[in-house]
């Protein structure tokens, strides 16, 4: 049956317009009930729309229905300014303007006039038309975004932060114009409706510039990586832009240099600082054959490289885009967060109404009812509601970036710290991966003939044992020879012909019998670590041979960690029962899956998922279905590709040790979200009532409008500060 072939894609789209987090639930069900939309996300930390859509609408179309909401979209570019440095220079621009006319409103409306709370004796003559002319363009040229947000939540049939502050500033200014004109005797508010809008502008400023802090992994990223490149063309070195660079092109790296696109050194060598990517301190030996990355920083000498992946297709790029993607992926926790907010916003609208009425049926005047009515709007936004999971997820996996673990998503980080099994792959996860000749036993014939049968059956064979028999007749120098009719049997094994005669080397199953000395000898070099093959001609045995993979020096300790977090762990291998276990001890694990073919591991998977949540630990070549499987994959990051692929955390510095550091990184930024959201919702559950008057027939306490507009202010950067507070937690 063919494959079909999928008709979605992916697209990211900046958004430009939005002011919370009612905003950002609005065009997520605008754009997630968009015919050949499939399933839309709309960041409010991010200002990022992710989308995945059928191919039959284009990303121009998906920009006009966001533009319709009411809000502007563009395609994002490696060289666009990041929103929240825009966002931060827009409303410091708007704050600037708005406390040139609202500090003299205030300071009239406090000290020269005769209702102000700390008159000073004199008043100031046609004070109140000097206050609304300070006041009208705080309200109409400042404020306009909020009543362009208002007009676009009725739009779409929803309310937003905006209708919140565009209600109650204008029910100020309004009263206040009605007293100028007809009432003078009752007072105004002009200065509680421009300072209002002048606090809520410095709140925007103060979380624009807060969140661009925490979205500073991505840009340190990509900054890493140098603009221009020196390419040897015709015998000479040219500088062109690294954009300019194409594959196969050969690039030379001087010391101090970062290196401009990932590549393959061809000669020279040098030590390359390659913290930016793993996470690893010390510099890496580089040598001809070796990997470099685009965004590391060359230490020593000069080396001339191959470019093998430019652009998007760098490590680097897939790095940042990762990120990026992670921290447009929503936490499960953020749900809960969305609906409250989209509830919020009509049922405070509504609060407000019920509460001015109630005041005026209990006896109070217009102006008392205005006040705690326009309290009530400004004090219950639901901004740090909606920054308390984002801001988190986006500082967590800027520091796991920093600490070389890249996860890919809230959902990801949610589910992390909830593990209960682990289930690591053996041979290069907890193993080098470059298993070793321990030593040949002839049964029949000399070692050289052994080993000259053995190379001959594995030179076309790809599998880590077969590269340790390679290695070991070349180290030897002894050649193989030709053979017809290979066959590689999965977990088992190798078949081939040399000359008229079929041998076979693998396992017992598949080879020979071995009698009961060749058993004995069999068993004892697996009780020391090692894999035993045997090599067999028809029904004679001819050799053994014994292959060792040593434990990584972190192993030990990595697994310590986890069972001190009281996870249980587990070992998978295709080795035999005595190997395996003999290699689980080294690492101090129990519980030893063995005997598992490639294709059998994620049924082990399974069987652990009905015990509880399960993590599977590979190097993402042949674990994919594994990984895939388990609730949290984790690739190791040494063949980076296939692991940035396959896992849904990737280990950049192969240190087994840094998954414990991904659970307490999970534990720690749940912790941090659910810190967020007590605060945000205890803030609006205590505050609401207080500025409605519930303690004024008991104390006399009123809530100033103004005092809620900055209370309302400072909840939305404390979130976003207690999110950046994660960059500080030791893991």
């Amino acid at each position: 049956m063919a494959q079909q072939v999928s008709t979605t894609q992916q697209t990211t789209l900046s958004i430009t317009g939005m002011h919370c987090a009612s905003c950002a639930n609005t065009l997520t069900k605008k754009l997630s009930n968009t015919k050949g939309v499939e399933a839309a996300t709309v960041n409010f930390a991010t200002a990022n729309a992710s989308i995945t859509h059928h191919t039959t609408i284009t990303a121009q179309e998906l920009m006009t229905v966001v533009q319709k909401t009411g809000y502007s979209a563009a395609i994002p570019t490696a060289n666009e300014q990041d929103h929240n440095q825009t966002a931060k220079k827009y409303y410091s621009k708007k704050f600037l303007i708005s406390i040139l006319f609202s500090l003299p409103a205030l300071l009239i409306g406090m000290l020269f006039m005769k209702e102000g709370i700390f008159f000073v004796g004199k008043e100031i003559a046609y004070a109140q038309f000097l206050l609304l002319i300070l006041a009208t363009p705080v309200q109409f040229y400042v404020g306009w975004d909020f009543y362009k947000g208002t007009w676009t939540a009725l739009k779409n049939k929803t309310a937003s932060m905006d209708s919140l502050i565009a209600i109650g500033t204008s029910a100020a200014y309004a009263y206040s114009v009605y007293t100028v004109f007809f009432k003078p005797e009752l007072g105004q508010y002009f200065e509680v409706s421009t300072v209002l809008i002048t606090l809520v502008l410095l709140g925007k400023y103060l979380e624009a510039n807060a969140k661009e802090r925490t979205h500073n992994a991505i840009s340190t990223l990509m900054n890493a990586a140098p603009t221009h490149a020196l390419v040897l063309r015709k015998g000479k070195e040219i500088r062109i832009p690294v954009d300019d660079v194409k594959e196969g092109d050969s690039i030379k790296v001087k010391p101090g240099q970062n290196i401009p696109v990932d590549g393959i050194v061809v000669s020279g060598n040098s030590a390359i600082d390659e913290s930016m990517i793993t996470g690893e301190s010390m510099p890496v030996e580089k040598t001809k054959g070796s990997k470099v990355t685009a965004g590391t920083i060359n230490k020593e000498g000069s080396f001339i490289f191959k470019a093998t992946a430019i652009g998007k297709n760098t490590t680097l790029a897939k790095i940042a885009a990762l990120i990026e993607d992670a921290q447009a992926r929503k936490a499960p926790i953020q749900r809960f967060a969305d609906i409250v907010s989209a509830w919020f916003v009509p049922v405070v609208i509504v609060i407000a109404i019920i509460t001015f009425f109630t005041w005026i049926l209990l006896g109070k005047n217009v102006e008392f009812a205005l006040l705690t009515s326009v309290a009530v709007l400004v004090i219950a936004c639901p901004c740090a509601l909606g920054l308390a999971t984002p801001t988190a997820i986006m500082v967590s996996t800027g520091k796991g970036a920093h600490h070389g673990i890249l996860i890919k998503g809230g959902d990801i980080l949610e589910t992390t710290h909830q593990v209960t099994h682990v289930l690591f792959d053996k041979t290069g996860t907890l193993t080098q991966g470059k298993p070793e000749v321990h030593s040949i036993v002839p049964i029949e014939g000399t070692e050289h003939e052994a080993t000259q049968l053995m190379a001959s059956l594995e030179q076309h064979s790809e599998h880590p044992l077969a590269t340790a028999i390679m290695d070991y007749a070349r180290k030897n120098k002894i050649h193989a020879l030709t053979t017809t009719g290979f066959k590689a049997i999965p977990g088992k094994g190798v078949k081939a012909r040399i000359n008229t005669k079929e041998y076979t080397l693998g396992i017992p199953e598949i080879t020979a019998t071995p009698d009961k000395s060749t058993q004995y000898l069999m068993h004892k070099l697996e009780q020391q670590g090692n894999t035993v093959m045997l090599l067999s001609q028809g029904k004679k045995l001819i050799a053994m041979v014994a292959v060792a993979d040593s434990i990584k020096p972190t192993t030990h300790d990595a697994i310590e960690q986890l069972k001190h977090l009281g996870l249980s762990v587990h070992m998978i291998t295709g080795d035999n029962e005595r190997t395996a276990r003999a290699i689980a001890h080294q690492a101090g694990i129990e519980h030893v899956h063995a005997r598992v073919l490639p294709d059998k591991k994620a049924a082990i998977v399974k069987l652990l998922q009905k015990k509880g949540i399960t993590a599977m630990i590979g190097d993402g070549i042949n674990d994919a279905p594994a990984l895939a499987q388990a609730d949290i994959g984790i690739a190791m990051g040494s063949g980076t590709d296939v692991a940035l692929e396959t896992g849904d955390i990737v280990l950049m510095k192969n240190d087994l040790r840094d998954i414990s550091k991904a659970i307490m990184l999970s534990k720690i930024t749940i912790s941090k979200i659910k810190q967020n959201m007590f605060w945000a919702l205890f803030y609006n559950i205590l505050g609401i009532p207080i500025a409605a008057g519930v303690l004024y027939p008991v104390t006399g306490t009123l809530l100033s409008p103004i005092v809620a507009g900055g209370a309302m202010a400072l909840s939305s950067v404390s979130v976003v500060m207690n999110s950046l507070m994660l960059k500080y937690k030791k893991l």
